[in-house]
């Protein structure tokens, strides 16, 4: 691969063109990761790196253009959250080619506290990565806005119900994902979501019954119900 990473960290650059590995870009592929631009880093090594060399808004811009995988890892795992902005998201969410960077670009999305005005606006567009992300920042969200009401957790499902019939690969996971985790939040979001992927099993769409019936496998699980029965 000939591309460049940006001289701004000259170490990080240096380091990522080292470890190049042919047969990793082959595995990652398989995976249905794109592999275009990509030096074939495993997340076990990006992950130190970007620990080891901070947290820097304009460096990780610089590392976005360059349009590598693991750059634009890095610059996601290096952005400085309160400086994202919506702009910033809509323009790297247009560029998304891989279920991997928009799940890690939707977990910085909802940490920059976006989570509200690009959702809707998100999974409203047609572009298979980009509705992806929608789906994807719905499923952190559920997790992580612990200090979020559950009432606003549950805006998010009328918009899991209207795509569900989405038959992509990347968006019926992400649409599938999203339900379960809302799902698992708390007694009231158990309930809501356990109606829609009831609803969504009894489909005569075939990408429906798909979200649905995986959703109600893992609400109904004793496992998650036992759990459910204790955050009462």
């Amino acid at each position: 691969m000939t591309d460049t990473l940006p001289a701004r960290d000259s170490n990080a650059s240096e380091l990522l063109a080292s470890l190049e590995s042919e047969d990793n870009r082959a595995g990652m592929a398989r995976y249905g990761i794109s592999t275009e631009k990509a030096f074939g880093i495993p997340n076990s090594v990006l992950r130190p790196l970007a620990r080891q060399i901070g947290k820097d808004h304009t460096r990780a811009a610089a590392l976005w253009e360059s349009g590598i995988r693991e750059a634009r890892l890095l610059a996601i795992f290096t952005e400085e959250k309160k400086k994202v902005t919506a702009g910033q998201a809509r323009n790297w969410s247009a560029e998304f080619d891989s279920w991997e960077v928009v799940d890690h670009a939707a977990d910085l999305f909802v940490d920059a506290g976006l989570a509200d005005e690009l959702i809707p606006e998100l999974a409203g567009d047609d572009r298979e990565f980009v509705r992806r992300t929608a789906f994807a920042m719905m499923a952190w969200g559920a997790v992580h806005l612990k200090k979020t009401p559950d009432e606003d957790i549950l805006r998010w499902l009328p918009l899991i119900e209207r795509h569900a019939k989405d038959p992509r690969n990347f968006v019926r996971k992400a649409v599938n994902w999203a339900l379960r985790q809302i799902g698992k939040r708390s007694a009231t979001c158990h309930k809501a979501a356990l109606d829609i992927a009831n609803r969504l099993s009894d489909s005569d769409d075939k990408a429906e019954r798909w979200v649905g019936r995986g959703a109600v496998r893992e609400l109904t699980d004793e496992k998650i119900l036992d759990r459910i029965e204790r955050k009462k």
